[in-house]
């Protein structure tokens, strides 16, 4: 499998990211040993998930996610062969929270005995925090890189000026910098990433690996009308915001292309993504062994470019 490097280091990913929010969610453990067990016996390497994963569940904390994964590595004895990402600065209780440097310092000890690693290979600020100077935050990832416990550093929901700022900073500070954006972007979700970030990642040779690639499982075309959200108690309200003219249209234009390939509507959505130049790898979840299938089945379409044009078209 052709893999696809991380920013300007020399981390090589398959092309499709296994997004780990789910883990503690809608996986439990026995079916996210499954799920990775299979992602990897199929070729794909890299597992993005933070600290906050999944502390919106009722009776979780926080650290679910890390800590299932822990213990997957640990069963199968697999570290050198996994590509490992987890996230900081979103809020686990009120003292927990932000990107000073004594937090990140502190938040990356209880990841690494979670994920029961020495190591992280993409650390990533999970949000911007303006109470805290950039330069701060950059001196924290210094230090963990110095000590081999991170081996780079990504950002997640960063404006254009403010990830353009980090660069600057980095440069002029001789510090560590951002290799990675995590952005929201999906073939409905367009603007605000290619309006604003693309052309920031371009220049400075930073990788995007977007969130929401599949729009919540809206571009998988489950989603007619409004009775289709009680289909999944965890993901429809999420996917109401979609249910209109455009999403429809957009839905259309997807089969109409998915016919073509004999693929499926989430699969041309992510075929989509990695067609796109700035795209490294989009990250995408599964819950169940057919749906990663279809998932790690995208890597095999190279879209034609008259259907990346129509494609562009019908969800401008």
């Amino acid at each position: 499998m052709k893999t696809r490097k991380l920013g300007n280091t020399d981390i090589e990913i398959a092309p499709i990211i296994f997004g780990g929010n789910v883990f503690g969610w809608s996986a439990n453990e026995e079916t996210s040993f499954a799920l990775l067990d299979k992602f990897l016996a199929s070729g794909f390497n890299c597992i993005d998930t933070a600290d906050v994963y999944s502390s919106w569940v009722p009776g979780n904390k926080g650290g679910e996610s890390e800590t299932i994964i822990g213990q997957w590595l640990k069963r199968n004895n697999n570290r050198k062969n996994v590509v490992l990402l987890t996230k900081v600065g979103m809020e686990l209780s009120p003292e927990k929270n932000g990107l000073s440097k004594s937090y990140i310092i502190a938040a990356v000890e209880d990841s690494l005995r979670r994920l029961q690693t020495d190591y992280i290979d993409l650390y990533q600020s999970h949000q911007d925090d303006f109470s805290i100077p950039l330069e701060e935050t950059l001196e924290a990832y210094a230090l963990l890189i110095k000590q081999g416990k991170v081996r780079a550093i990504g950002a997640s929901n960063y404006s254009a000026q403010r990830l353009s700022e980090s660069v600057k900073i980095s440069k002029q500070k001789e510090l560590p910098r951002y290799q990675t954006l995590q952005p929201k972007y999906n073939i409905y979700d367009r603007s605000v990433f290619e309006k604003e970030l693309e052309s920031t990642c371009v220049e400075n040779k930073i990788g995007v690996i977007p969130y929401y690639s599949l729009a919540s499982g809206f571009l998988t075309g489950k989603y007619q009308n409004e009775k289709d959200l009680a289909k999944s108690s965890v993901r429809g309200s999420r996917v109401k915001q979609y249910l209109n003219e455009r999403g429809f249209k957009i839905i259309a234009a997807l089969n109409k292309v998915a016919e073509k390939y004999n693929a499926t509507c989430g699969q041309i959505a992510l075929a989509w993504l990695l067609a796109r130049p700035s795209i490294t790898a989009p990250i995408a979840s599964a819950t169940n062994l057919n749906q990663l299938q279809e998932m790690l089945n995208s890597t095999h379409i190279s879209l034609d470019a008259e259907s990346i044009s129509f494609l562009n078209t019908a969800s401008a």
